[in-house]
């Protein structure tokens, strides 16, 4: 398959429609499984994809466990899966921002384009800064106490 680069991302656009290439996928869904099934497609997508992705999951899955390991209380913990869920959200509206942009402009290079994706980056980077002081605010306590049991 042809592939070409971008001026704005290293990763490679495809210039031809792969397998997964949906015919219409502009309509709308027909029903909700559908969408859903759309859904999991981009999750799928960005973990596949992308490695950040794939690093937030495995480190919000790791709090997650240390968390319930912790016996937090349970509004602790939706808070720490708020806060994880959020940071995932905010890596997946980033890939669909760089997808967008990436379509856009193509193999030329435009400031506007930077900008998108810089922004976009940086709200991940804020999210997963604000998730990891939660973390700690949450978590260090019952952590420190555990530990200091142990020696």
């Amino acid at each position: 398959m042809a592939q070409r680069f971008t001026a704005i991302s290293s990763r490679p656009v495809s210039s031809r429609p792969s397998r997964s290439h949906r015919d219409a996928s502009w309509q709308v869904a027909t029903n909700l499984l559908v969408s859903f099934k759309y859904a999991g497609a981009g999750l799928k997508y960005a973990f596949v994809t992308q490695r950040n992705f794939r690093i937030h999951v495995a480190v919000g899955g790791v709090v997650l466990g240390l968390a319930l390991w912790l016996q937090l209380a349970l509004a602790q913990v939706a808070i720490l899966m708020l806060t994880v869920g959020a940071v995932m959200v905010m890596e997946l509206v980033n890939t669909a921002i760089e997808a967008v942009v990436d379509l856009v402009v193509q193999q030329s290079y435009h400031d506007l384009a930077r900008i998108a994706k810089d922004c976009a980056a940086g709200a991940v980077l804020v999210s997963a800064l604000v998730s990891v002081a939660v973390g700690l605010v949450l978590l260090a306590p019952p952590l420190w106490l555990r530990c200091q049991a142990l020696f």
